[in-house]
């Protein structure tokens, strides 16, 4: 297939999938590495404060199921509500992966609706940016907010399409659209995806890839999910690259011919 249609270049790196998955909520790191295979994902995000990959010596290590070697490690700050938390989160994640610099910030602002502090999301990135790392950032649905992540020199942003975990899909399809017709850097759905047709919308919309964890983690087969998920993105993708036919709402017009027909 034309490379244009599934690859997706990130900090310069470019991976044929444009399927990012998250690794936390499996029952087992053997469900996780299944269901990820079968997404075909290339990067894996992991929250640094709850799942171990190697700052709790001794416990089972998600590296040993997920290894360097084959996928993209993307540490992010899932459970960080100040912008030091987050950018102390990261530092200790780059020190674990060798001086990894890709990550996904996350600032929240509630721990019930887990929305975006925006004022903090935007301090962490600017200190990020500034001490090298390469910063892929969840934000909310906000197209000047998004420009000024941007601005500070984000290389993917990454706004929700409803509430995490929530599975609602895309609430507000209108506000992603200015995103991404305003900005040049890789703009990614972050959360609220509920199933393969929100993944497929998102992408339709012009999304260069998707991030979702609790759509495949909580399906009633993850594995399955996981590869209904990698045929969504890819379908949205090729759609959006094809351009749908106009809408007409006040007219029909016949897929088949109207002349020669018997009796006319």
């Amino acid at each position: 297939m034309d490379n244009q249609m599934h690859s997706l270049t990130i900090a310069g790196k470019t991976y044929r999938s444009r399927l990012l998955v998250g690794t936390g909520k499996y029952k087992d790191f053997a469900e996780t590495r299944a269901a990820i295979d079968a997404s075909g994902a290339e990067i894996v995000t992991v929250a640094i404060r709850r799942v171990n990959i190697g700052q709790n010596p001794g416990e089972p290590n998600l590296l040993d199921a997920l290894p360097p070697s084959q996928f993209t490690i993307l540490p992010n700050t899932a459970g960080c509500y100040t912008a030091e938390d987050a950018i102390r989160t990261l530092r200790l994640g780059r020190e674990l992966l060798d001086g990894h610099s890709l990550c996904k910030l996350e600032v929240l602002g509630d721990p019930t609706n887990l929305f975006p502090n925006m004022p903090e999301t935007l301090k962490a990135a600017e200190v990020l940016v500034k001490d090298g790392f390469d910063v892929m950032v969840y934000c909310s649905d906000d197209p000047i907010q998004a420009k000024m992540l941007e601005d500070i020199g984000c290389v993917a942003v990454m706004p929700l399409a409803s509430l995490i975990g929530s599975g609602m899909g895309i609430v507000n399809p209108w506000n992603l659209r200015l995103i991404i017709d305003s900005l040049k850097v890789p703009v990614l759905v972050d959360a609220g995806v509920g199933t393969a047709s929100d993944a497929t919308i998102a992408m339709e919309l012009g999304c260069d890839g998707i991030l979702m964890n609790t759509a495949i983690a909580h399906a009633k087969n993850p594995v399955l999910m996981g590869s209904a998920m990698k045929k969504a993105v890819e379908a949205g993708r090729e759609a959006f690259l094809a351009g749908r036919m106009p809408r007409k709402y006040y007219s029909a017009d016949p897929s088949s011919p109207t002349t020669g027909l018997i009796g006319s």
